[in-house]
């Protein structure tokens, strides 16, 4: 038998319960196959969740005043990246103003660091 997992489809509303059978050879996960999903979405979301899940951080970061602004990564990270993007995060401190959509820093894990938030 194959080892298996259940996710939650987060892809749309309807939030398919997701079976997924696994194959690991060599440190290498490998999907065999999907099943619960309603749409081709699902079966894409699980073989990704199972073989490289990404993540979008979404924090706060320091302004150049003293003040906090909200921020995200432009794209999802990978998520063994999660903490060593924040370790670099936490390190900022932006210059004020900031508008929304402001890109704050171009390499936050292969990702830019974009503002969701105006600050004076």
């Amino acid at each position: 038998t194959h080892p298996t997992r259940t996710l939650t489809c987060i892809v749309c509303p309807r939030g398919c319960e997701l079976t997924v059978a696994l194959t690991e050879a060599d440190g290498t996960r490998t999907v065999e196959s999907v099943t619960g999903n309603l749409c081709p979405r699902g079966k894409n979301y699980a073989i990704d969740e199972c073989t490289h899940p990404t993540r979008t951080l979404t924090t706060t970061v320091r302004t150049s005043d003293g003040g906090m602004v909200a921020v995200k990564t432009e794209t999802p990270i990978p998520k063994e990246a999660l903490f060593a993007a924040m370790a670099a995060v936490n390190a900022l401190i932006v210059p004020t103003p900031v508008r929304v959509g402001d890109v704050l820093a171009e390499n936050i894990a292969g990702s830019r660091l974009v503002a969701t938030q105006e600050h004076p």
